[in-house]
């Protein structure tokens, strides 16, 4: 079973339980949050694994996109965490420059997950 810090759906950032203490999220929460979280990690940005992440600056932002680029890495970040055996994405553009998309995921139990991005 694995465990994670709980980060709010809307501010991503740490709240309190009833007791007052960190909250925690346990699976399979703690799992989806965690390849949310990877997902959304700068390539770079994690001061003890500076390997891990998506090169967005290099990549992404600014640049032409590349749809098949985008997803491959994200692909790839989900498959990192501990667990995550496999996962695919469905991405759409909307509304010109938004993108959206989810995120389906597969665990070392065979469980399916979805998240959205």
């Amino acid at each position: 079973m694995m465990n994670t810090l709980y980060l709010d759906p809307q501010s991503w950032d740490l709240v309190l339980d009833a007791a007052g203490n960190i909250a925690q999220a346990k699976d399979p929460y703690a799992k989806a949050q965690d390849v949310a979280s990877a997902c959304r990690l700068f390539s770079g940005e994690l001061y003890y694994d500076t390997e891990k992440g998506i090169p967005y600056f290099e990549e992404m932002l600014g640049k032409k996109q590349s749809f098949a680029l985008y997803r491959h890495r994200l692909i790839q970040a989900a498959t990192t965490v501990p667990g995550v055996v496999s996962a695919d994405v469905e991405m759409e553009q909307m509304n010109g420059r938004v993108l959206s998309g989810r995120l389906k995921f597969t665990d070392d139990a065979q469980k399916q997950y979805e998240i959205t991005l």
